[in-house]
């Protein structure tokens, strides 16, 4: 009897997320799921592996659905539980990987800032396939995904990715796929393939020292339906429509080498 397709799940929102458990939902249909997740919340994180975590492990079962899905939270980063759970809790390769449901729009340079796709690269990097999937939220609902928040349409353009990921062979250079869904989106929204945006998305903002607060925060930077287009900023804020972008491990600059290497060498 063939086995069915084990699909690893992370965050960085915390093992406690309602947008985890709303992936594992939608994704239980595919395959066979497992939940490698942070213990707390781990949003800004990137592909980090922090010596001050622990690696304390927390063995715990939910059941959705009428499955029981086995889950461990650690002391760690979204990173992290990837490499946990290759070394550590799966016994055979996984056939894809998926991080989120996120709190909040992963865009534009923005994305190595973000544990969701930091996780998902760092799944790439073991060989999985991986989906990066987050919802637009306003930035108050980024930690905590605010109160009674619908994951519904998300979890429609989670599955719909997940099996094109377990069932299609992927073009060379597509490591992960970076989906963002309009908080406004319903199923029908039609999707587009984007690239990041060069421009911030996020602009800091000085931090409250006065009110005990020494972190920055950070504001959308000017006006978002003014971004390039075929961005993914263009695609969540301009045109509305889910946004797919298409990314690699490989950041090399596309620079032709020949430009730059005349430009280092030459002799002032």
């Amino acid at each position: 009897m063939l086995k069915r397709p084990l699909i690893l799940l992370t965050n960085d929102d915390g093992i406690e997320s309602d947008g985890l458990w709303a992936a594992v939902d939608a994704l239980l249909p595919l395959g066979e799921v497992m939940v490698v997740a942070p213990d707390r919340q781990w949003s800004g994180a990137g592909r980090s592996m922090p010596h001050t975590v622990t690696g304390d492990v927390k063995e715990m079962y939910r059941e959705v659905n009428g499955y029981v899905v086995p889950a461990y939270a650690l002391d760690a980063s979204p990173a992290l539980c990837i490499v946990h759970a290759m070394i550590e809790f799966v016994a055979r390769p996984p056939a894809l990987a998926v991080a989120g449901i996120n709190f909040g729009e992963n865009i534009s340079t923005e994305v190595t800032i973000s544990g969701t796709v930091g996780a998902a690269l760092e799944a790439a990097a073991h060989g999985i396939p991986a989906l990066a999937i987050s919802l637009e939220m306003p930035i108050s609902d980024h930690l905590t995904g605010g109160q009674e928040k619908d994951y519904t349409v998300a979890q429609v353009f989670t599955r719909h990715f997940a099996r094109w990921l377990l069932t299609h062979h992927r073009p060379y250079d597509v490591d992960a796929l970076n989906v963002n869904v309009p908080a406004a989106a319903t199923s029908r929204t039609p999707w587009q393939l984007t690239h990041l945006c060069r421009n911030r998305y996020f602009t800091p903002t000085p931090p409250n020292r006065a009110g005990g607060d020494g972190r920055p925060g950070y504001i959308v930077n000017g006006d978002p339906t003014l971004a390039e287009y075929g961005s993914d900023v263009w695609a969540l804020h301009a045109a509305r429509v889910v946004s797919v972008t298409p990314i690699s491990q490989d950041i090399t600059s596309r620079v032709a080498f020949g430009v730059i290497e005349e430009q280092l060498r030459r002799k002032e």
